[in-house]
């Protein structure tokens, strides 16, 4: 169970993340579409788990390569914009939400 910092701390990780996808490194994510779905932040802030959707599914871990690539890049520019609100900027690690392709799946098996 998140407290409310952390709530609030992953909250703005979130945005923050989503906005560096489309302004620092859209380059590397052109032809995709990237959307932050949920952060997940550890207790002491240390970490957090981002959980990334990505279409078409089949770019999905090309796509989760490329970020992996350029996390330092990506925890470097949510430091300068974290800088005032935490002590510590958390550790990245970046997973595949695949909920929507998991919906997908189901609404065409129903639709059988």
């Amino acid at each position: 169970m998140e407290n409310t910092r952390q709530e609030k701390i992953a909250k703005q990780i979130q945005r923050d993340i989503a906005e560096i996808f489309q302004r620092d490194i859209a380059e590397s994510l052109r032809g995709v579409l990237t959307t932050v779905t949920a952060v997940r932040v550890s207790p002491d802030l240390g970490y957090a788990k981002v959980y990334v959707s990505v279409f078409p599914f089949d770019k999905a871990q090309a796509t989760l390569d490329i970020i992996e690539q350029q996390n330092k890049l990506i925890r470097g520019a949510l430091g300068r914009r974290m800088r005032f609100q935490v002590k510590i900027i958390p550790e990245l690690q970046f997973f595949v939400d695949d909920s929507l392709e998991y919906i997908e799946n189901i609404d065409s098996l129903l639709k059988k």
